[in-house]
């Protein structure tokens, strides 16, 4: 009776939409984001204002956090977030509406986060309410290559094992600053006991051509394009490299979504002539972990203890042609789970994370496995959805 009701006063009002949802699979979607085109919305926005566009739950009256984001600078809004819970093979409606008088945005302590690190040398760290990640830049790069102290010379990615919901980048890069090696003991929070040297880290990538893996050196640039309540997303560009006599240069925009123990990256190369493989590492470090290779699939796990704790890693690869792998094992930092693709129009798209024992979202190898087998199956089969006037 209320649904009818609403819907009723709804009709009488030419500023309502309603987004109708449909979940065709068998699997519960959690934290599912919603992406939606600004198109639809355009009259609204331009009558009421980004800021002012509610999004309610028709079945509980509840408001949505949601998120606007401006991929390309020019001050225009793209792309319209938020996210929503759905039961498999079922559907949901919500409305859109200017906020009544009086009436606030939703907010949330859990977000997402990402910045330039300036005074740790020259990081670039991101996280949300699940995990933290970050990598190295052009000064990091210098000193290393100078035999300066603080130098980091590597193009990999490094897990930050959290085991809290809130943001913790901040206070740790200020406890480093304050004591050297903060970061790296546990107080209460996580901390940062992954080793990535030169290696891929988890999601890192490189080419391989005859047997022999080519990697880039650290980001030259970066530019933070959104942070907020359910997705973080930033560019990182990479000066070309040589990759047996060809020479490549990588533009590489990365995001991570609220809820989401898994980044999604997408890499851009510039290069004369045709680009070669692909490889997106997991590294393996002394090789004494579980690998699982599902290559029908796209889904490649590791699962390997840190400090008498276990830690699942995860690439997965949805659709780029000709996937494949090689399980390189030498030395701590060249040994590597390599997931091979050959780019579609010199880009590729795959998604990296981690889930950690000690936050207690992961609590075996085959719950980590699964995660990874829903996420594919998730990514594979989107939701549908409609917009509509009443």
């Amino acid at each position: 009776m209320l649904l009818m009701q609403l819907l009723f006063s709804c009709s009488k009002n030419n500023d309502t939409l309603v987004i109708s949802i449909n979940n065709t699979i068998l699997v519960d979607r959690i934290n599912e984001t919603i992406e939606l085109d600004v198109q639809p919305f355009e009259e609204l926005i331009k009558k009421y204002g980004y800021e002012n566009l509610a999004i309610e739950n028709t079945e509980t009256g509840e408001l949505l956090i949601n998120q606007w984001i401006d991929l390309n600078d020019d001050k225009v809004m793209n792309q319209w977030l938020f996210q929503i819970d759905i039961k498999s093979n079922s559907k949901l409606s919500l409305v859109v509406r200017p906020l009544k008088s009086g009436e606030a945005q939703p907010s949330s302590q859990k977000t997402t986060y990402s910045r330039f690190v300036p005074e740790r040398t020259d990081d670039y760290a991101w996280e949300n309410d699940r995990v933290a990640l970050r990598t190295f830049g052009p000064d990091a790069q210098r000193r290393a290559e100078a035999n300066e102290y603080g130098g980091t010379l590597t193009s990999g990615i490094d897990a930050w094992l959290k085991k809290v919901d809130y943001p913790i980048i901040d206070k740790w890069y200020k406890n480093n600053s304050e004591k050297e090696g903060a970061y790296h003991i546990d107080t209460g929070e996580g901390y940062d006991p992954y080793h990535v040297g030169p290696s891929r880290g988890i999601g890192g990538i490189g080419f391989w051509v005859d047997d022999s893996l080519y990697t880039s050196k650290n980001f030259t640039s970066y530019k933070t394009i959104s942070e907020g309540p359910i997705r973080t997303v930033f560019q990182l560009s990479y000066a070309p490299w040589e990759v047996n006599g060809q020479q490549i240069a990588e533009e590489k925009i990365i995001s991570l979504d609220l809820g989401s123990n898994l980044c999604h990256f997408h890499s851009k190369f510039t290069t004369e002539g045709a680009v070669p493989q692909v490889a997106v590492g997991i590294t393996l470090h002394d090789n004494k972990g579980e690998v699982l290779i599902d290559n029908s699939k796209g889904i490649y796990s590791y699962w390997e203890k840190i400090d008498d704790v276990n830690l699942g890693l995860g690439v997965v690869m949805p659709s780029q042609l000709d996937k494949g792998f090689e399980k390189v094992s030498d030395h701590k930092d060249a040994s590597h789970l390599l997931v091979l693709a050959t780019p579609n129009q010199s880009e590729i798209d795959y998604y990296a994370g981690f889930g950690w024992e000690k936050s207690k979202q992961f609590a075996s190898e085959d719950e980590w496995n699964q995660y990874l087998h829903t996420f594919m199956e998730r990514v594979k089969n989107p939701v549908s959805i409609e917009i509509n006037k009443i």
